[in-house]
């Protein structure tokens, strides 16, 4: 997974996501959830520091640049447990 910067506004609020030098602008409210991660598939104990809810998510509708014409992308990013950064899983383009 891509390592990805995620800027925000004062409130948390993303506003625009760096990837692959490229500063996309986020074009619609962004969705939030968490999810769990099946230690027991790789590890025999549980990690220490590892809680019930283990990764941050978020689904993202961004903009290349500042064009508000420009199509909407979908990205899912994942909240980074070890350095608390953000990691792209997906990119999907959006049919317009």
């Amino acid at each position: 997974m891509e390592y990805v910067e995620v800027k925000t506004s004062r409130e948390g609020i993303p506003t625009a996501v760096l990837s692959e030098g490229r500063e996309w602008a986020v074009g619609a409210e962004t969705v939030r959830w968490f999810e769990r991660v099946s230690w027991w598939e790789a590890q025999r104990r549980m990690p220490k520091g590892l809680g019930r809810v283990d990764v941050e998510v978020l689904q993202v509708q961004v903009r290349l640049g500042s064009n508000p014409h420009s199509a909407l992308t979908t990205m899912v990013l994942e909240r980074d447990g070890q350095g608390g950064g953000w990691r792209k899983r997906e990119s999907l383009a959006s049919a317009a």
